[in-house]
């Protein structure tokens, strides 16, 4: 596979996860990332495990995604991709970027990791605020 076919792959595996978010569709959200792939935002790592209550507890909308910088080697990768969360009842954003890990699988490439940043009103760049989703405790 040449590296123009791999960032393809990758952009097309990037776009299936907005289009999941947006429409709600969990199993194909599930489906971009490893098995033993995390999601990082609040403060906090989240296994798939815990994935679906996150998604739950989070607003819908629309997941608007820029052009991901990628960087391949070999059978893994890296990347940031700029988000525009935009909120569906009063159309309210968040902006930020993804910064993500990926590993090629007999599958294709797949997310084993991706972290949310929050791009903020005064500026900063952070991962949000500890409280934003409360976590079941087992």
């Amino acid at each position: 596979m040449s590296d123009s076919d791999d960032l393809v792959e990758i952009e097309q595996l990037l776009a299936r996860y907005a289009v999941a978010m947006t429409r709600g569709d969990l199993d194909r959200v599930l489906a971009v990332f490893t098995p033993d792939g995390s999601y990082s935002a609040f403060g906090d790592t989240y296994p798939l495990d815990e994935f679906p209550a996150l998604v739950s507890a989070a607003p819908k909308g629309l997941f608007l995604v820029g052009t991901p910088v990628l960087e391949i080697d070999g059978d893994s990768a890296t990347g940031t991709q700029p988000l525009c969360f935009v909120e569906h009842s009063a159309h309210e954003m968040r902006i930020g970027y993804y910064n993500d890990t990926y590993v090629r699988t007999r599958d294709g490439w797949r997310l084993r990791t991706r972290a949310m940043t929050f791009i903020r009103r005064s500026g900063a760049h952070d991962s949000g605020r500890p409280h934003a989703f409360e976590r079941t405790r087992s």
